[in-house]
C-alpha cells in the first residue's frame, strides 16, 4: 500500500524544491557572502540586525532575497536589475576587484547544491539543474556591466570633488582672480589676433 502511495506521489521539480527550501537557501547564501569580508567585519555583519547600525548587512540580505525570487520566476533582466545594482554598488565602493564584486552570484550555485543536494538525486534533477545554474551564470555578464557602470560613477564623483577642492584652495589663495584675469587677457589677445589675420 506505502508502494503504491509512494508510487502515485506527485513527483517534485527543481523549483518546487527552491521555493520549499527558499528561507534556508537565502540564509546560507547571505553568510557565505558575508564570509568573503574580514573576521571583524563578518562577525558584525552577520550579528546585527538592526537596518541602521548594519545597513550593509540589511542592503545584502534584502537584496539577495529579491534577486532569488526574481530568478525563481524566470524573471527578465529589468526585473532583476534593481537587486542586483543595489548588492554590486556597495562592492564598487568598497574597492572590490570585478571578480570579487560579481563572484557572490556564483555562491548561490554551490548553496544550493549543498542544500538540495540529496533531494536532487533522490529526485533525479540533475538535468533541471543545469539552465538554472547557466541562469545565474548568465547573471556575471549583466553583473560585471553594473560594476563598472558604478565604477564609473564613483570615477566622476571624485573628479568633481577634486575640482571644487582645486577651485576652494584658488579661490582662498586669492589666484582665481588672476587666472580669470589672464584668461580674459589671452581671449582678448586671440580675438585681436583673429581679427588682424581677417
Amino acid at each position: 500500500m506505502q508502494g503504491r502511495e509512494e508510487k502515485h506521489k506527485p513527483r517534485m521539480n527543481l523549483y518546487d524544491l527552491l521555493s520549499e527550501k527558499k528561507s534556508r537557501i537565502i540564509e546560507k547564501w547571505f553568510n557565505a557572502i558575508i564570509d568573503d569580508y574580514p573576521e571583524d567585519s563578518s562577525h558584525f555583519l552577520k550579528k546585527q540586525k538592526d537596518q541602521f547600525l548594519n545597513p550593509i548587512g540589511h542592503t545584502i540580505s534584502h537584496n539577495i532575497g529579491g534577486l532569488f525570487d526574481t530568478i525563481l520566476h524566470d524573471a527578465e533582466s529589468e526585473q532583476i536589475y534593481p537587486f542586483l545594482d543595489e548588492i554590486i554598488k556597495i562592492h564598487a565602493i568598497q574597492n572590490f576587484s570585478p571578480s570579487k564584486a560579481v563572484s557572490f552570484i556564483f555562491l548561490l550555485k554551490a548553496v544550493v547544491r549543498d542544500e538540495l543536494g540529496n533531494d536532487i538525486a533522490r529526485h533525479n534533477l540533475s538535468a533541471a539543474l543545469r539552465p538554472f545554474e547557466a541562469h545565474i551564470d548568465n547573471l556575471t555578464f549583466l553583473s560585471f556591466d553594473i560594476y563598472m557602470k558604478c565604477r564609473e560613477r564613483i570615477f566622476d564623483i571624485r573628479v568633481n570633488e577634486i575640482k571644487t577642492m582645486t577651485f576652494r584652495l584658488l579661490k582662498r589663495a586669492n589666484l582665481i582672480a588672476e587666472i580669470e584675469e589672464h584668461e580674459s587677457e589671452f581671449n582678448a589677445e586671440t580675438v585681436l589676433s583673429q581679427n588682424i589675420k581677417g
